[in-house]
């Protein structure tokens, strides 16, 4: 087990308040900027792991989702960020663990499965990087692959306006209104002989691509074209 893995599997007290700490700062800070409205904050497991997957318009989505609960949320970040061993302390202790982009990185899929499995909640963008516009493009089968095999539910999240507060390009952060709407649970099938078929991570897939659009469509008529 890496020193990442072994600070994974043992989270000290010290870095739990340093995610609650900087989530107090950096989500009161989005609520101020946004004016942040969340739906369906009932839909979130107060205990347990789960998979919260987002639409994705905006680098500001990631404090948004933080902010949908009191529970530490987990995201995956490039792995070079922990080359220097004070700032991947400091990124896994807010919730962020490491994976190789470009890759399929079996270490991330492991990283995820041992994090569920403590009861520990994750952030997937099913879409994978920052999309544009009202639809929501095809996704990955990621989320979908780690809530079946981790015996989790996907919590679909649809966020309206965030593409306006920090657009693909932008420099600048733009005061304008968010909505973000959190569906029902999504739970996968329980696997045959203890194996998961593919069939089960396609349906998951194509009924989480169609709650996030409805959810999505929901949020974005929510928020004013102009603001």
């Amino acid at each position: 087990m890496s020193k990442v893995d072994a600070y994974l599997a043992k989270q000290s007290l010290l870095s739990k308040f340093n995610y609650q700490f900087w989530k107090f700062v950096i989500s009161g800070a989005t609520r101020l900027i946004t004016r942040m409205r969340v739906e369906g904050r009932e839909n979130v497991p107060k205990t347990g792991g789960f998979v919260l997957a987002p639409v994705h318009r905006s680098y500001i989505d990631t404090p948004i989702t933080a902010a949908v609960t009191r529970r530490r949320m987990r995201y995956m970040a490039k792995d070079s960020m922990w080359k220097t061993p004070w700032v991947g302390w400091l990124i896994s202790s807010v919730g962020g663990f490491p994976v190789s982009r470009g890759t399929t990185d079996i270490e991330a899929l492991k990283r995820c499965f041992l994090l569920l499995g403590q009861g520990e909640p994750i952030v997937m963008f099913p879409e994978g990087e920052r999309k544009s516009g009202p639809i929501v493009q095809p996704l990955f089968e990621g989320a979908a692959y780690v809530a079946a095999r981790g015996n989790v539910p996907i919590i679909p999240v649809g966020i309206g306006g965030s593409e306006a507060v920090m657009p693909r390009g932008a420099k600048m952060i733009y005061p304008r209104k968010v909505r973000v709407i959190i569906g029902k649970p999504i739970y996968p099938a329980v696997p045959e002989n203890g194996r998961m078929p593919r069939s089960e991570i396609k349906r998951l897939t194509a009924q989480l691509h169609d709650e996030l659009q409805r959810l999505f469509d929901a949020a974005q008529a929510a928020v004013p074209s102009r603001d």
